[in-house]
């Protein structure tokens, strides 16, 4: 997932989870110019020149100096930032010379490095590794970081001197990049409000104010919640099914928690949880579904229900001053979809497929549930457990099998690294010099095909109690010619953490979450743009999962899998008759899969087309008509997420964009298509790719760059094939 911080005007987009099924999320990208650059020269309180942010980080890469940071430095250096950046700011408006290109969209590049630098860290931490100390900062600093970016959005000033120099673009002999950042800029100020009248600005800012307090409410509140729905289980023949090293782990869950001889299943952020697949003991499954179900749904200080309710409300609020019927409709302004309806009739002509394809499914099951005299109705804590067993009776496949091919530091290292490599020439050293957040994070120098150094690369995959679910990239510095700075990326990922001693042995779809990640990496790693605005994984959110969806592609790839795909104990590659195995189980269970994640980009669409003058709802009475209006109401397939724990969209910028993920599987599936027409894993490919999308930005328009490169639109029957509905009924 691309994980989006919400920071005034920074380009950075985060990318959070998005894992091949989306795990995680983001902040969407903030309507502006990028404020990431030169120093300020506004004069800063003596005490601050010791902060570790006041100055570049003298590190390579000018990574974070995280042996130096403490959390009593996050909160003056955000303040100290934002001061300094309105000074900044404050001169280009107030600049008595006439508005140039220079003057003002430079200035405005140039400006709030201090806050950039911080953010980034503090975007980092609070997703990866967060304590009551930072939640509090992050509570406190919500809503002045929200007035802070109106007060840039929003200057009356400043906007003239952007809708000059717009208005003059055609005349002033601009590069293309130049010329696209003036079209950006412009249009995210005016996305903002910066044509609103000024009383209409003032109750915009108090809207924008009680979103980004509530939404980081929400963030707080579910990883609260999340942490104590973990089932604690004391007799051990309750988990009957889970391997010795799922055991392992959670007796160490348990000790972690201080609950020493208990056995602690840890939720992810999905409504369904691995262990489903393994427990044996029917009841236990239902109580962790249930867990994982009501997580924040318990009437106590962590209920989120009433936080998305009124998030809902002024959304709707926030659109109808800016002169749009709904949220989804302002959102999507700028988007490849371009309007709410085009998204939702991509949505909605996917149902009959994928439902009917999930009822097959559940026939299936239900099948085996009789032949066993089970006596029961399949319900969604069944599925994962005899769709398993359905598995291995179709294909002879058992997931444990498997797993002893996918150990995590050979997939990464000769899987993902080796992909990239055989693809674009990269090459990767790790680096122990360079210091870290937490000591589970690794750090890997990127070398470019001549050699030359490219990027840093910071990892870290297991899950934390004080870890937001999911899985994630994001930079901790971006890349941006005019700034002199070159990428620092990290991908953040929830996989089980062997007990000591214990190999980290992968699913298949853990797996993929790790491509698919680096798939996102790879789109920050070639960044190669003047401006910070228009760098890297700065695109439209339904354009930003292209390159991490196809890059999940190489996972299966004949050469790649062979390369890594290697028994942890002997180093024997996995058996061709496992092989065929896996790939003839590769469309299994996709219509499950799929309805779980449209019926959640459904629910998403709806909260978000709500008009202003929609009554406040009730969030489960509206996520039951809402799933039933669309015809995805399957009592044994929920939403991957549920409105109450919808962390993309209520705290990480996915709101009316979740369908980004189903939108770009398109463009994936397609693009992929067009690599096999011309020779699948080769350099030739690689550079061309990289050359025409992988490093190209946001610097032209979306839907030209990728026609320009695939030579035709995307097509959507690829992604129908590869996802088993080609023949399925659609609309």
């Amino acid at each position: 997932m691309f994980r989006l911080r919400t920071i005034v005007i920074a380009t950075t987009m985060a990318l959070a989870a998005c894992s091949q099924q989306p795990n995680g999320a983001a902040n969407p990208p903030a309507p502006a110019a990028s404020v990431a650059g030169a120093g300020s020269t506004a004069p800063a309180a003596p005490t601050m020149t010791s902060n570790p942010f006041y100055s570049a980080s003298t590190l390579p890469f000018q990574a974070p100096p995280f042996d130096r940071i403490k959390d009593a430095d996050y909160q003056p250096a955000i303040e100290e930032g934002m001061r300094q950046q309105l000074v900044e700011i404050g001169k280009t408006a107030d600049d008595p010379a006439a508005p140039t290109f220079e003057n003002t969209f430079v200035a405005m590049e140039k400006s709030g490095a201090m806050l950039n630098r911080v953010m980034a860290v503090f975007g980092a931490v609070t997703g990866a590794n967060t304590d009551d100390a930072l939640q509090k900062v992050q509570e406190d600093e919500a809503p002045k970081l929200a007035a802070h970016r109106d007060a840039i959005y929003l200057n009356g000033k400043l906007f003239q001197r952007v809708e000059a120099i717009y208005n003059q673009r055609d005349t002033l002999k601009l590069d293309p990049e130049s010329a696209r950042l003036v079209e950006v800029v412009y249009k995210n100020f005016v996305h903002a409000g910066a044509k609103l009248s000024d009383a209409d600005k003032v109750k915009l800012k108090d809207l924008n104010k009680e979103e980004s307090t509530l939404s980081t409410a929400f963030t707080n509140k579910l990883l609260a919640a999340t942490r104590d729905a973990a089932p604690v289980i004391t007799d051990k023949a309750r988990l009957a099914g889970l391997s010795d090293a799922e055991l392992a782990a959670a007796g160490q869950a348990g000790k972690d928690r201080k609950q020493d001889g208990k056995y602690v299943l840890t939720l992810q952020n999905t409504t369904q949880q691995p262990e489903l697949q393994d427990l044996a003991d029917r009841d236990t499954r239902k109580a962790l579904f249930e867990a994982s179900w009501n997580r924040a749904e318990k009437g106590d200080a962590n209920d989120t229900r009433k936080t998305i309710e009124r998030l809902a409300q002024i959304r709707a609020e926030q659109a109808r001053l800016l002169g749009y019927p709904d949220y989804a409709a302002w959102k999507l302004d700028d988007q490849m979809a371009k309007t709410p309806e085009t998204a939702l009739k991509f949505m909605q002509d996917l149902v009959p497929a994928v439902t009917a394809r999930a009822r097959v499914e559940a026939g299936d099951i239900q099948a085996l549930i009789d032949k066993q005299h089970g006596g029961f109705k399949l319900e969604p804590w069944d599925w994962n457990f005899y769709a398993e067993q359905v598995r291995k009776a179709k294909y002879d496949l058992d997931e444990s099998q498997i797993k002893p091919y996918f150990e995590l530091d050979n997939v990464l290292q000769n899987g993902v690294f080796y992909a990239a490599n055989q693809l674009y020439g990269l090459t990767f050293k790790e680096r122990h010099d360079i210091p870290v957040y937490q000591p589970d994070v690794r750090v890997f120098e990127v070398f470019d095909k001549d050699g030359s150094s490219l990027a840093l690369f910071y990892c870290d995959y297991f899950k934390r109690d004080n870890k937001n679910g999911g899985a994630w990239m994001d930079n901790l510095v971006a890349q941006s010619k005019l700034l002199g700075t070159k990428p620092v990326i990290y991908n953040v990922a929830n996989f089980s953490k062997p007990a000591a001693g214990q190999p980290a042995l992968l699913s298949f779809d853990d797996v993929v979450t790790m491509f698919h990640e680096f798939g996102h990496a790879l789109h920050g790693i070639f960044a190669d743009e003047q401006y910070p605005t228009l760098s890297g994984t700065a695109t439209a959110r339904d354009f930003v999962e292209f390159p991490s969806q196809f890059n999940e592609h190489w996972a299966t790839d004949p050469k790649v899998f062979a390369h890594y795909a290697k028994n942890y104990k002997t180093g024997e590659p996995m058996p061709q008759a496992l092989v065929d195995k896996v790939k003839k189980a590769g469309k299994f269970n996709k219509g499950y899969d799929m309805t779980e994640l449209v019926a959640a980009a459904l629910l998403d669409m709806n909260w978000h087309m709500l008009g202003a003058d929609a009554p406040l709802q009730d969030a489960d009475q509206f996520e039951s008509a809402a799933l039933k209006k669309d015809g995805i109401d399957l009592s044994y397939v929920p939403p991957r997420y549920r409105s109450s724990y919808f962390q993309h969209i209520w705290g990480n910028g996915y709101a009316a964009g979740y369908y980004a993920y189903l939108w770009t599987q398109m463009l994936a599936d397609d693009a992929f298509i067009g690599f096999k027409e011309h020779g699948g894993l080769t350099r030739e490919n690689g550079d061309r790719f990289r050359a025409m999308v992988l490093s190209r930005g946001n610097t032209e328009e979306l839907a030209k760059m990728y026609r320009d490169w695939r030579g035709q639109d995307p097509q959507i029957e690829p992604m129908l094939e590869n996802r088993g509905l080609k023949d399925a009924p659609k609309k």
